[in-house]
């Protein structure tokens, strides 16, 4: 019974949006009610506890709130000032296939910005740019949530690597990499395999003729950008650790897939245009603008998240000169919300965009237009993000009651321990997935559940560096199918309501990454 009552955090959501087809609001509003009101009976929750755990979740939605502002004030800032017009042509310059641009846009260009940021910000900057070249827009958001997934374990600078697993014994430098290391290695054997299941999808779930020819003709392409990846992410794991993996491996793939693409290397000559929007039309009219004054707004956000996450003084002056954290709510120590305001993607987001506008010399109105725009467009979000960092907190939270009883999260994983014992190696991605899936987050994730696996992994006799491995794996899956990463992703390419019909389109490929994950650390087990 109690299981039953701890699943509700994940049965609810699966029911109201998948089987439903409710919209985020309703959907999670409901399931925030019931899990809300599990907790105050059946498990013992204190009603200060669970009152100071919705005000926990409002807090935290405003953060993501405030990235999505700032993802979409600077699209629309650079679509005022005739950016995107321009790198749009340069994208089409490469290649007209659509199947090639959501490999570069979402899966490299996206783990790129995932490497230096984290926070769910890569889908709500690779999805708007792929709605520009035209992606429908429910494309749009499946497939660059699709695609940030293998760059999530060393996300913001290897955060869910240093962070996650800093609470276990022998945490520490040497620990962090030889994890680092374990994790590019299974990631060999999933990672891989995501820009084919980018091109599987975009063309079997978007494109007017679902013929096979479509996406095996990029088979060996796909393969060959996603072993660069994968491939080059090992040997950079090797040389230097977690923190810049996913930076330096999106690099040397965009290199790759530009030259080869530009050179229709491996490729097929007809390009395919299939999934483009009914009413889209190409500008055919040159820009004036050069594409590297157009694409400067964003290496400029890069630079700005590595700066303030990299250089210490500026790290330190960025958390501390406007800090918003809200601790120990209602005076329950341990229910805190973070929110360094100039730490924030959505602050590096927002200065980007008023730098676009000084770089391409164009008017500050334009900036000013798109601010409006944008707080019009993230209505919605805001109220389904509310509900469901609701949901996530009451449920990460459940610990504090008074029947003496584990958090939620624990008893899942205690129960899912239980039932597959030695075989632990293939379940282990799956509860990294459940933890990014409920949170939100591959950080909180691995903080959560990594001692459950450290001490699975040392009863079962399992490689502990695998099943750990396993975890960060399992929790890129998981951002995937996370909710208020839906939420955020449907929001700013004019989906809100919609995000049922996205999860819809994500389980599948998050629950194959999950098997691939655990497939990978099997095979391992008989090499390590």
């Amino acid at each position: 019974m109690l299981l039953l009552v701890a699943l509700s955090a994940i049965i609810g959501p699966f029911i109201f949006l998948v089987l439903l087809r409710m919209s985020a609001v309703k959907g999670m509003t409901y399931s925030a009610a019931i899990v809300i009101l599990l907790a105050l009976t059946a498990w013992g929750m204190e009603g200060k506890v669970v009152f100071a755990s919705i005000l926990q979740g409002t807090h935290k939605a405003l953060t993501i709130v405030f990235i999505l502002f700032g993802a979409i004030v600077l699209l629309n800032t650079l679509r005022h000032t005739g950016a995107v017009d321009r790198i749009n042509q340069g994208f089409r310059g490469i290649t007209g296939d659509m199947r090639v641009q959501v490999i570069i846009v979402a899966f490299l260009f996206g783990s790129l910005i995932e490497g230096a940021s984290g926070f769910g910000t890569p889908a709500a900057v690779t999805g708007p740019l792929m709605f520009a070249l035209g992606f429908h827009p429910l494309a749009a958001a499946t497939l660059a949530l699709i695609a940030d997934s293998s760059a999530v374990p060393f996300g913001a600078v290897g955060t869910p690597v240093n962070v996650g697993l800093s609470n276990l014994p022998g945490a520490g430098t040497a620990f962090f990499h030889d994890i680092a290391v374990k994790t590019t290695m299974v990631d060999l054997f999933a990672g891989t395999f995501i820009p084919f299941i980018l091109v599987i999808i975009l063309t079997m779930f978007f494109g007017k003729e679902k013929k096979l020819s479509n996406f095996l003709e990029l088979l060996p392409w796909t393969l060959m950008i996603g072993i660069t990846y994968t491939g080059s992410a090992f040997v950079y794991a090797m040389l230097f650790g977690p923190e810049f993996i996913s930076i330096f491996a999106s690099i040397t793939g965009l290199i790759v897939a530009t030259l080869t693409a530009k050179k229709g290397w491996l490729l097929p000559k007809k390009e395919w245009k299939d999934a483009l929007k009914d009413d889209f039309k190409v500008d055919t009219k040159q820009s004036d603008m050069s594409l590297a004054k157009a694409w400067l707004p964003y290496i400029i956000m890069i630079a700005l998240l590595l700066l303030t996450r990299v250089i210490p003084e500026v790290t330190a002056f960025t958390q501390k000169a406007i800090d918003l954290t809200w601790t120990n709510i209602l005076g329950v120590e341990g229910i805190t919300s973070d929110w360094e305001l100039l730490y924030s993607p959505g602050a590096v987001l927002v200065v980007s965009a008023i730098f676009a506008v000084i770089v391409q010399r164009k008017s500050f109105s334009n900036v000013a237009k798109a601010s409006k725009e944008s707080l019009l467009s993230i209505k919605t979000a805001g109220v389904s993000l509310i509900a469901t960092l609701a949901l996530v907190q009451v449920f990460t939270n459940s610990g504090i009651n008074a029947n003496d009883l584990t958090s939620m999260p624990e008893y899942i994983a205690h129960a899912l321990a239980s039932t597959f014992g030695s075989m632990w190696i293939f379940a282990a991605p799956f509860l990294g997935e459940l933890g990014a899936f409920i949170t939100g987050s591959a950080t909180v994730s691995t903080l959560t559940f990594s001692p459950i696996q450290l001490n699975i992994a040392n009863q079962t006799g399992i490689n502990s560096d695998l099943v750990l491995a396993g975890q960060l794996v399992g929790a890129a899956a998981g951002n995937m199918i996370c909710v208020h990463n839906v939420v955020a992703a449907s929001a700013v390419v004019g989906m809100s309501g919609k995000e049922g019909d996205v999860i819809r389109k994500t389980l599948g490929p998050a629950i194959l990454y999950g098997i691939l994950g655990g497939v990978g650390g099997f095979i391992l087990l008989f090499f390590l």
